[in-house]
């Protein structure tokens, strides 16, 4: 059964940093597109970065461009989120999702994506 599993969220002070991983089994992964999402309490569901699977091609939403950073190990089957200059409005749960039909491009429409993980909670505060 394809899944997907979040690891990496912690709490951490303003400025910090955070590696995000998303670990994915049961998948053709070098052929699927991963997008990255987050919800804090009482907000809709932000799309932040996606990595196509079969160029790598790479999107970062304006919001969080220049501190956030996606990355995949076809080998580890495994996507990364780094997070830098963490902001306590970057708390939030994030998750992960795959599209497991073949799109030469991403987009972080949570509507094009399928699987989603459980997530993993990031929160920033002094």
């Amino acid at each position: 059964q394809a899944q997907l599993v979040e690891s990496g969220g912690d709490s951490v002070q303003p400025g910090g940093s955070l590696r995000l991983s998303c670990a994915a089994s049961g998948f053709t992964f070098p052929y699927i597109n991963i997008g990255w999402f987050r919800q804090a309490p009482g907000k809709e569901r932000e799309g932040v970065a996606c990595i196509s699977g079969r160029d790598g091609n790479t999107y970062v939403a304006d919001s969080v461009k220049g501190r956030f950073t996606i990355s995949r190990d076809n080998a580890k089957n495994t996507v990364y989120l780094q997070i830098d200059g963490l902001k306590p409005e970057d708390s939030a749960v994030y998750h992960c999702a795959a599209r497991t039909t073949i799109a030469s491009l991403c987009v972080v429409n949570e509507y094009e994506y399928d699987t989603w993980g459980q997530g993993t909670r990031v929160t920033v505060s002094t």
